[in-house]
């Protein structure tokens, strides 16, 4: 790191930049927006004001932060994500700091919007300091969604599947409620809140009816709940549960998947979760759309033939599907297993 005569001390930037994440961490996950953390420190590193991005139409974290101050004149700026440099609902971050008269401005990673990007060129067009890259393995994981939803011009896609140890998602009678445990089941409903959007074909809705709602251990509606997607050509019925959700029903019309996030992230989803049974599933797989895998594994032996996925169609192990084990997490009697395309495969 370089240093500035108005820029804090190194120690003192690393140890905010930890408090801004973990601060980001407050904000809405679903939505177009990116959780955001901004901290404010003096020229001897004493934090004087800190502030979060909570949701779309509020004030960014970097005007959350200067809205606590009658002054902000040389301070540092230190902020998980580049300040924008667009007006959308609000005004853009990197003006409020120049008008603010911070001296210097750390962040962790860049802004890949076309539109909101560009802010540190601005910031040092003005004459602050800007220092880029701290901490920036930690914020690319805490943003990881919306970083690669932003990158890549679609929703970022979670695939989930609940299995037996020998990879069987029902009986060969069909049954195949419950595999997994409450533990894992609750888990599903707080992950489904934490998405823009929970995906389903319509053989599972002619099949189930499911209401795919997020839910709380009692049964309650959480406040977040995603809007259900339903892939394939046959409507939904008008007695189905999906017509009662809460957030709304998207029918595609079509199993196209590609050009059904181009739909999708036009609507402003972001972040999309797969719970459709084997087909749905092994169709984003296929298509290598897949950004992360949600596998929850019951202790207990079905076989026969009613496996969690379909035919992938691989032949030879050389074009295995290979994946990065990121996390597993033990709920109750099962283990939660959090699966990420390989980088190399």
């Amino acid at each position: 790191m370089t240093t500035t005569a108005h820029r804090a001390p190194d120690t003192a930037i690393e140890a905010a930049m930890r408090r801004a994440l973990a601060i980001a961490a407050n904000g809405p996950a679903p939505g177009v927006n990116p959780q955001v953390g901004c901290v404010l420190l003096d020229a001897h590193g004493e934090t004087v004001a800190e502030g979060w991005h909570r949701g779309a139409g509020t004030p960014h974290a970097e005007v959350d932060a200067l809205s606590k101050l009658a002054d902000a004149s040389g301070l540092t700026a230190v902020v998980t994500l580049e300040p924008c440099n667009h007006t959308g609902r609000t005004g853009p971050c990197a003006e409020a700091l120049i008008a603010a008269g911070v001296a210097h401005v750390v962040y962790a990673v860049a802004d890949p919007g076309v539109v909101e990007g560009g802010g540190a060129e601005r910031l040092r067009a003005a004459g602050i300091g800007v220092t880029a890259g701290v901490l920036a393995d930690e914020a690319e994981e805490l943003l990881r969604p919306w970083l690669v939803s932003a990158r890549l011009g679609r929703p970022f896609v979670t695939v989930k599947w609940g299995a037996t140890l020998d990879g069987r998602a029902a009986a060969a009678d069909g049954t195949s409620q419950w595999i997994t445990g409450a533990a894992s089941r609750q888990r599903v409903h707080e992950q489904r809140a934490a998405h823009d959007a929970i995906a389903v074909g319509t053989g599972t809705v002619l099949a189930d009816d499911p209401s795919l709602t997020a839910r709380g251990e009692g049964g309650e509606l959480l406040p977040a709940q995603p809007i259900p997607v339903v892939f394939g050509e046959r409507p939904v019925p008008d007695g189905a549960l999906l017509r009662q959700h809460p957030a709304g029903l998207i029918e595609l019309g079509h199993r196209d998947i590609p050009r059904a996030l181009d739909e999708l992230f036009a609507r402003g989803i972001r972040r999309l979760f797969v719970e459709g049974g084997p087909t749905l599933a092994s169709a984003f797989i296929r298509a290598g759309l897949v950004d992360e895998y949600l596998i929850y594994l019951a202790p207990l032996l079905l076989g026969g033939p009613k496996t969690a996925i379909d035919d992938l169609g691989i032949a030879t192990m050389r074009d295995a599907r290979h994946l990065s084990i990121h996390r597993i997490d033990t709920l109750g009697d099962d283990l939660l297993v959090i699966a990420r395309p390989a980088k190399e495969q």
